[in-house]
């Protein structure tokens, strides 16, 4: 979701050509990011506080377009919310282009509140290993850059370790032609993304990106873990 992809031309997302060509009469060079006027700059975010609801729990993944994961998760039992931001990188309250850039460090990622007592830790890692590909470094589908990179945020020994056990899993079932490459990292901050990035499947369904790249998606997800979905 950079702001200046490889084609070149600023708020466009690469997909599938063939998808893409047939969508609305969408250019093949790639489908429109946002077909509302997207704001190319906004105030700076600011951390997101760790205070969550009482039971609940907090989880942090990376895995790619953010808004992919925030569609998946959301739909996952337990899951009391998943807010699309930003981690692992070293500049404060980061905007979406200042990550873009690939100069920040970070990542796009999901924080994920959750209640431990419906769904572990494990399993929203075991999602993230199985429905979106692990194996490519910094880079999911046509999404390329340090920004997309798959990676496990962990606030303790007991989640590192969780992380750990989870990718020896997912790679010992050779799920993937090749292994599992997601980083496992300690977590410093998380920024809540601008507003016009917070649900953007569910009110953007009918987009061409949406139904050609986060649609298989959520139908893996309703494959593979048909059971643990609201």
């Amino acid at each position: 979701m950079n702001t200046q992809n490889k084609w070149g031309a600023p708020w466009l997302r690469a997909v599938p050509l063939a998808l893409v060509a047939g969508a609305a009469g969408f250019s093949t060079l790639g489908a429109a990011k946002n077909p509302i006027a997207a704001p190319r700059a906004q105030a700076s975010n600011t951390a997101v506080s760790e205070k969550i609801p009482q039971g609940m729990a907090v989880a942090t993944l990376g895995g790619g377009c953010f808004w992919s994961m925030e569609a998946l998760y959301k739909r996952v039992k337990g899951v009391r919310s998943a807010t699309p931001g930003y981690a692992g990188g070293t500049l404060a309250n980061p905007t979406y282009e200042q990550v873009g850039s690939g100069q920040t460090g970070h990542a796009e990622s999901l924080n994920i509140v959750y209640d431990p007592k419906v769904v572990s830790y494990s399993e929203l890692v075991e999602i993230l290993l199985t429905v979106l590909d692990p194996t490519t470094l910094n880079r999911q589908g046509a999404d390329v850059g340090t920004n997309y990179r798959s990676v496990i945020f962990t606030r303790n020994a007991q989640e590192k370790k969780a992380a750990q056990s989870v990718i020896r899993k997912v790679n010992a079932e050779k799920i993937w032609k090749a292994p599992i490459v997601t980083q496992v990292a300690p977590i410093a901050a998380f920024y809540r993304a601008e507003d016009y990035h917070q649900n953007y499947y569910d009110t953007h369904q009918q987009l061409p990106y949406c139904q050609a790249v986060i649609v298989p998606k959520i139908e893996k997800l309703k494959a593979k873990f048909r059971d643990q979905l609201k």
